[in-house]
Formats: structure tokens, C-alpha cells, sequence
């Protein structure tokens, strides 16, 4: 007998929650019957993408039919699915796909192993030492992986258990604790804090760019530049302390590790000096950090700005040209077209529910509640930023979060009179540390936790602790560091 396309228990609760707010939860006062059936069927897309009823893109491609079908934001049939598939001419939502293409060729040319096992070899001789190369790779390859779940499970995950099983550290055999734990847990952690570095580090980025953008009628618009200038040293610093934070929360039982160097060095020397498809990589990778940065505007004038989602594009477009990349590796780059799919559809349903009114009636509605503490804006912005980090417990899905909870979070906290750059840059760090808490809190979470290095009691005591370090650290060091920039 043959499949359903979905699970019938989670479909049957998001089908239930979105009946249940469509027809007999009366429209609030203020807010027009459209905004409350669009957020009736948002909240159903969203309790299906967290119950998994069906994947992600599955789920996006019904809520652009419904949104087409039931004409929610326009009279014309011809309108509403103009609107529906409106985001899917966004550039923020294309620079992300072409970028995951681009990391490709990271993985397919081994340019991602052989940067950490360089690394490995340079500075391999103990276990921290380790942990450190581990993390360096990770930022190293950052700016042009999008796909954190591909960056830290599928290019350092890989060298990570090499090491391990080279010092007998096997789940299997219960020597997780002589190295294999310590490494895992860095593996992981050193994922959330590359992911809040830069816009292109982890696909919900620029989705929180546009919610931002969207509420502050785009006086706020981070550019690429700009966000990796403003995470650089709360960045830096958090990678710095994370490595140690773990060192001393499970300390290895092998500290010494000189065997870790010349193991790298050997399988350096089985992958050989580098390919042509490695050089050609790593110099395509110079240009987009060149281009992103806007080197050429900053050195010749604004005359010579290149659009971010056109770096992404020459990219793609020289490593097609190069033969690194074939047309058939794009085809069959899924979660590239996944993400352009899923993104469009809750970028879409996030902009109509704001040109409805909905985020800014809610908004309201939480910028009157905290009032009445009488908290000043320092205060309602803490606790504001803390319910929306620590409502990820609640998540599977960072994409998922960021869609339901950031705009009108946002919006609270610049009613209620935070600095509008201040608070866009903490929520936009909140939003990948967040990825710490749990092990299913994003895609890379499932790969090295399944991985059995660490039991669940141990993943979430770690994760509980590096998110309060993270947080402390880009609220201290990055406010400072923000007030010196002039963003606030």
C-alpha cells in the first residue's frame, strides 16, 4: 500500500490550529478579517514545518497554493497568486540558494578537508589545539557555506571523527570521553557563532535582513559588509572562549595529542599537492570575499558597488566556466532549491502578514504589556531578546522562529525605545545562538549529535552554557564594539 504524502498526526494538528483561528477565534479588534485567516494559515504552515508533517518545501509549495486560493491578499484570483509567488524574485533569497551551489565546490574539489587537516597540523599537538583548528576551519569556510548543516556536518564533522577514531575514541566502544566528546561538542559549537558572523553563514540570515528591513520601512538595511563588521570581534571573541568554556565544562582524557599533527599531515599527503579545481576554488572564494566586503567601492567609489546577489552569481557563474562546477552538480544541489522554495514561501507569508497590519497590531499588543512594568528600554529589550532566544526549545526549525517571532519582536522593542541598530544587531546574533540549546535546534544539530559522542544530558547542560556565554559576550563586547562603530 502506498504512502500518504505527510504524517497524519502533525497535519492533522496544523489543519486543526488553522481551522480553529479561521472560524472560531472572532478577529480582534484593529485587525482586518484578510490579516487574521493569512495568520491562520501561517500558524498552520508553522506547526507543520515543527511536527514535520511534511518537508519544508512540501509545506511551502500548499501555503503558496492556499495563499493563491483563498485570495487573502488581493480580490483578483490573477493578483493573489502574483502575491503568492511574490518572493520569489528576492534577491536575499537567491543570494542564499546560488551560495549553497557555490559551497559545492567546496565539498566536490576537498578544499574543506584539506583546510582543516592543515590546520590540524599546524596546531594539533594537544587536544585544545585541536578543538582551535576545528573552529578556525569552520570560520575560515563560513562566508560562502550558507548551509551550516553542509559546513559543520558535512565538511568538519568528517575530519573531526577521523581524529577521534585515530585516538580510539569511539561511541561504540565507549571511549567517547578520550577525545571524541571534547572535539564533537566543539564540531557544534563553533557552527552557531560562525552562523551569526555573516549574512551568507546560514540560510535564515537574510530573511532576518528583510524582517528588519520590512520594520523599519528599510531605514535599517544590513548589508553584507556591514553585518560581518559588526559581528567581527563579538565573533572572534566568542570563538576564542568557546574551544575553553568546553574545555574545562568536559575535559578530554587525552590532552596530549602529537599524534593528531602528523596524521593530519599524512592525509594531507595522500590528498596531494592541490588540484585545479582547489586553486581555482580558493580564488573564486578571494573574489566574493572582495566583492562582499566592497573592497572595489571602498577603493574606487560608489560608481563600483557589486550587489551581493550578483557576487553570488559571478561565483557561480565562474566555477560553471571553470568546469570546478558542472550544470548536473547545480541539478542536483538540493538543498539549494529546497531553500530558494521554502524561503520564498515565508518570506512571502511574512510580508503580507506586515502589510496586513498583523505584526504591528501584535507588536502593539506586546509593547502595552511590558509598559505596564514599567521597565525602561534597556530592561524591555533584555527580556524581550531572552523570550525570543529561548523560545527555540519550542523550534526545530531557526527559519520556522525567526518567521513567527522576530518582526514583532523587533518592532516591540524599537516601540518601547531601544536603539533600532542595537536591537536589530543583538536579534540578528540571538537568532544563530540560539542554534545551541537543543539537539534538534537546527540541521547540523541531528548529524553530530546522532553521531553518539555525547548523551542528551550532556548536549543540552553545553548548550544551555554556551548560550549564555555567547549572549553575555555579544551583548557586552559587541555593544561596545557597536558604540565605537557608531551604530548606536
Amino acid at each position: 500500500m502506498q504512502k500518504l504524502g505527510f504524517k497524519p498526526l502533525p497535519a492533522v494538528v496544523a489543519v486543526g490550529l488553522s481551522l480553529l483561528i479561521w472560524f472560531a477565534v472572532p478577529v480582534p479588534e484593529g485587525v482586518s478579517p484578510q490579516a487574521w485567516h493569512l495568520l491562520a494559515m501561517f500558524v498552520g504552515v508553522i506547526a507543520a514545518i515543527i511536527g514535520k508533517a511534511m518537508p519544508i518545501g512540501a509545506v511551502s509549495i500548499i501555503a503558496v497554493m492556499l495563499v493563491a486560493l483563498t485570495g487573502v491578499t488581493a480580490d483578483k484570483p490573477a493578483n493573489a497568486v502574483k502575491d503568492a509567488l511574490s518572493s520569489f524574485s528576492s534577491p536575499l533569497i537567491w543570494l542564499i540558494g546560488v551560495a549553497i551551489m557555490i559551497s559545492r565546490g567546496i565539498l566536490k574539489t576537498g578544499l574543506g578537508a584539506r583546510i582543516g587537516f592543515l590546520f590540524i597540523s599546524m596546531f594539533g599537538k594537544k587536544t585544545l589545539g585541536i578543538g582551535y583548528s576545528l573552529a578556525l576551519s569552520e570560520l575560515l569556510l563560513a562566508p560562502v557555506t550558507p548551509s551550516n548543516t553542509a559546513r559543520g556536518g558535512g565538511i568538519i564533522h568528517p575530519v573531526m571523527k577521523a581524529i577521534a577514531s585515530s585516538y580510539d575514541s569511539d561511541p561504540e566502544k565507549g571511549t567517547q570521553g578520550r577525545i571524541g566528546k571534547y572535539l564533537a561538542l566543539v564540531n557544534y559549537h563553533s557552527n552557531p557563532i560562525t552562523s551569526a558572523m555573516f549574512i551568507t553563514a546560514t540560510a535564515p540570515n537574510p530573511l532576518v535582513v528583510d524582517l528588519i528591513a520590512k520594520a523599519t520601512n528599510s531605514d535599517i538595511h544590513l548589508s553584507w559588509g556591514t553585518w560581518a563588521l559588526a559581528m567581527l570581534l563579538p565573533g572572534l571573541a566568542a570563538m576564542a572562549l568557546m574551544p575553553l568554556v568546553l574545555y574545562f565544562l568536559y575535559p578530554p582524557e587525552v590532552k596530549e595529542t602529537p599524534n593528531a599533527a602528523q596524521f593530519a599531515k599524512e592525509k594531507l599527503a595522500e590528498m596531494g599537492a592541490m588540484s585545479r579545481g582547489e586553486k581555482i576554488m580558493l580564488g573564486i572564494f578571494a573574489v566574493l570575499l572582495v566583492l562582499w566586503a566592497g573592497v572595489p567601492a571602498m577603493m574606487l567609489g560608489k560608481a563600483y558597488v557589486v550587489d551581493a546577489t550578483t557576487t553570488a552569481f559571478i561565483g557561480l557563474s565562474l566555477l560553471l566556466l571553470t568546469g570546478v562546477l558542472e550544470w548536473d552538480d547545480i541539478l542536483k544541489e538540493k538543498s539549494a532549491w529546497d531553500t530558494v522554495t521554502w524561503f520564498a514561501a515565508l518570506v512571502m507569508m511574512a510580508t503580507f502578514l506586515n502589510k496586513l497590519g498583523l505584526i504591528g497590531w501584535f507588536s502593539t499588543m506586546l509593547q502595552t504589556g511590558i509598559e505596564h512594568t514599567g521597565m525602561g528600554w534597556a530592561g524591555a529589550s533584555a527580556l524581550l531578546l531572552l523570550a525570543y532566544m529561548y523560545a527555540h526549545y519550542m523550534f526545530a526549525s531557526t527559519t520556522a522562529h525567526i518567521t513567527a517571532m522576530l518582526g514583532a519582536f523587533y518592532t516591540a522593542g524599537i516601540a518601547l525605545g531601544a536603539p533600532p541598530m542595537l536591537f536589530a544587531l543583538l536579534m540578528a546574533a540571538a537568532s544563530s545562538i540560539m542554534m545551541t540549546l537543543t539537539h534538534y535546534a537546527t540541521g547540523t544539530s541531528p548529524v553530530i549529535f546522532g553521531s553518539g559522542y555525547t548523551t542528551l544530558a550532556e548536549w543540552w547542560k553545553a548548550g544551555f552554557i554556551m548560550s549564555v556565554v555567547n549572549l553575555a559576550v555579544f551583548v557586552l563586547i559587541g555593544g561596545v564594539w557597536w558604540k565605537v562603530l557608531g551604530y548606536w
